[in-house]
């Protein structure tokens, strides 16, 4: 089972190494990225069975990866993984084309079954955590929240925002220009109807979109 591992933090790439190695799975981790650039780069080159993508990486956001992925790979798994809970990235990543999500605080718990679902059954592994996420939407007795209208980049600038990045570093990191992120900003704003910072950042704690 050929797997690319995708994170920017040396020992969270040497502990799931550490948990692939002691499972029955015949795994082996035929490339490491530490950012879009590299994994895009990896795939030129080598064809895994699954990817593995957090969602936090130092040029891109995971799942704006996995919008081109999903182009120009369409049949490729990509689990993703993240320090954020469920309810903040989760249904979006399966709406992008994620074959699953999971929480990297119980991945040692889950991985190894999330990745045999995912290569070996051709299953999206869904856990309980989002289960409950896509059971609510399902459902509709939850109205939607203002956040939930936003593009996956509008959100993806509101995170950043109220994770207290400036306007400048906000550009820097997505490669777009300071006045593209002044438009989304206004338009995040527009949306929630919203009319400062100091308000997204309020709902943000509120609705636990920011740590």
């Amino acid at each position: 089972m050929k797997v690319i591992l995708v994170d920017d933090h040396p020992l969270v790439q040497e502990g799931i190494k550490s948990i692939l190695s002691r499972s029955d799975l015949k795994v082996d981790i035929i490339g490491l990225a530490s950012s879009a650039a590299e994994l895009l780069e990896l795939l030129t080159k080598k064809t895994p069975d699954i990817v593995l993508l957090d969602v936090s990486l130092p040029d891109r956001n995971g799942i704006d990866i996995l919008h081109d992925l999903k182009k120009m790979h369409p049949d490729l798994p990509v689990l993703i993984l993240s320090m954020h809970p469920e309810k903040r990235f989760a249904i979006r990543a399966l709406k992008a084309g994620a074959a699953g999500y999971l929480n990297k605080r119980t991945i040692s718990k889950e991985l190894v079954n999330a990745i045999s679902t995912v290569v070996k059954q051709k299953k999206r592994y869904i856990n309980a955590e989002v289960a409950e996420e896509l059971a609510d939407q399902i459902s509709g007795d939850t109205e939607e929240l203002p956040h939930e209208l936003l593009s996956d980049r509008e959100y993806e600038v509101l995170t950043l925002i109220v994770g207290g990045k400036k306007v400048s570093e906000i550009a820097e990191m997505l490669s777009l220009s300071v006045q593209t992120i002044h438009t989304y900003r206004s338009r995040i704003k527009d949306k929630m109807n919203m009319k400062s910072n100091a308000e997204l950042i309020r709902y943000a704690v509120e609705h636990q979109l920011v740590d």
